[in-house]
């Protein structure tokens, strides 16, 4: 199959900001492209009715989108995050720089931008978007998928045959389930024992942020804590991680009373500026945390899993859909590399992008532990800033890990997991020298964390 076929046709499972990216991508490679979402079209709704966390955007999303001219349109929806801000448990903040005075995250509503790519990815000619259709059935040999209209009574299938197919269908994706009846496929689906729940912390009175527009805001508190996003309208999109159930924990909080107490101790400088906690807590339910792994992503050269349905992980590192949107992005490098020969395009996807995949979910890991009980240590803050500094000395040999992951989109994530194991060796090091705190900033700390990089450089 080539793109110059006018018989190339690629499905599409699943609309959101990764379907509606790979639609873009692959009309512009001259394919074919029918787009399915199980739900109805998002631009037409007055409330998102979809459990997620607010996307924090970072390099490797702006890599993928600057290729498609979106990334200025896109920035234009978000609010540039240019440091962490660490609330303690007594009210003192510290603050954290992402990077260098250019270097920032990016808030974004997921809707806002999911419309913004589904209304481009239906200006190409070659998209065609089909809402409310539910897929039902899968022929992993074929490709041809069968959708159902949930409009209609009597249900009608309809098979909608394909040259190939890829599954953007989430998290929870169909596709991936329908993969579990075929041979020799590997899954896994572990759940973390925190879950979580937004709040929000609504505009002032003349519409304006009641926190630091431009930060990251944490609440870290060793095993749970919350987080606030900024949004465009003056609020804040907050998430409460907490266990499923121990003391203190969701099941825990099963009164006013309780959960009032609970906020009082743990957050009270932003308690008072949330809208009804104590009654949201109360009354929404809790949303769980999980990483999916599975062995293969693609199926007899006919079909793969790309964004979320291959490699759902945990938000702490706010790299779910960077990631995402690198699959697209390495995907459409191979397209133009092979020259549309998907035989060699896709063994070559699933070979780049698992392991990658498999390094940032395990970051995502441990990043949580870190920022939950470390974040508003001295001894970490004190890490942070000999680390910094080390970088701002000798850039060509140190690179902090945070960097390599959210601004650094030439590095993989799997080079850049690695590179971490060794500085952290490096650092832990560096830690011992005696009276560390007094004399960090002396220049014999840092030939010897010098020393220490050119051993393995």
């Amino acid at each position: 199959m080539t793109s110059t076929d006018p018989k190339a046709k690629i499905t599409i499972a699943g609309a959101g900001p990764v379907g509606s990216t790979l639609a873009i991508i692959l009309a512009r490679a001259n394919y074919e492209v029918n787009l399915f979402e199980s739900r109805a079209d998002l631009r037409k709704q007055k409330a998102y009715l979809g459990k997620s966390i607010n996307l924090v955007l970072s390099d490797r999303a702006w890599s993928a989108l600057k290729e498609l001219d979106l990334e200025q349109e896109v920035k234009s929806l978000a609010i540039p995050l240019y440091k962490r801000l660490i609330h303690t448990v007594n009210g003192e903040l510290k603050s954290q720089n992402y990077g260098n005075n250019k270097q920032a995250l990016w808030s974004i509503s997921r809707n806002q931008l999911n419309e913004c790519l589904l209304s481009h990815a239906e200006q190409e000619q070659r998209v065609n978007i089909h809402f409310e259709q539910r897929l039902h059935h899968l022929d992993f040999n074929t490709s041809c998928a069968s959708f159902i209209n949930q409009q209609e009574r009597p249900y009608q299938q309809r098979e909608i045959e394909a040259d190939l197919l890829f599954a953007a269908d989430g998290a929870y994706s169909k596709v991936r389930r329908l993969a579990q009846e075929t041979p020799r496929f590997s899954y896994s689906q572990n759940y973390m024992e925190q879950s979580y729940i937004e709040l929000t912390i609504p505009a002032d009175a003349q519409g304006k942020h009641q926190l630091d527009k431009h930060a990251l805001h944490i609440w870290p508190r060793d095993k749970f804590m919350l987080i606030a996003l900024p949004n465009l309208d003056g609020s804040f999109t907050c998430t409460l991680f907490l266990q499923h159930q121990g003391n203190p924990s969701f099941q825990s909080l099963n009164s006013a009373e309780v959960i009032n107490s609970f906020l009082q101790e743990n957050f009270a400088d932003v308690f008072p500026l949330l809208d009804n906690p104590v009654e949201n807590i109360l009354n929404k339910p809790e949303n769980p945390l999980f990483l999916v792994s599975v062995n293969p992503w693609v199926f007899n050269n006919k079909i793969a899993l790309i964004g979320d349905a291959a490699h759902a992980m945990v938000p702490f590192y706010g790299q779910g859909l960077n990631c995402s949107f690198e699959d697209c992005r390495e995907l459409s490098a191979l397209i133009e590399q092979h020259q549309h020969d998907w035989q060699k395009i896709l063994p070559a996807y699933q070979a780049q992008r698992k392991v990658n995949a498999d390094a940032i979910s395990k970051l995502a890991i441990s990043h949580f532990e870190e920022i939950c009980q470390q974040a508003s240590k001295e001894e970490f803050l004190l890490r942070k800033k000999i680390e910094d500094k080390f970088h701002s000395l000798y850039p060509d040999l140190w690179q902090p890990l945070y960097t390599m992951v959210s601004f650094s989109a030439d590095i993989p994530y799997q080079q850049a997991r690695k590179i971490g194991e060794q500085q952290k060796r490096m650092m832990d090091e560096i830690m011992c020298i005696p009276n560390i705190s007094e004399c960090w900033q002396q220049e014999f700390v840092y030939n010897k964390l010098k020393q220490l990089v050119e051993k393995i450089t």
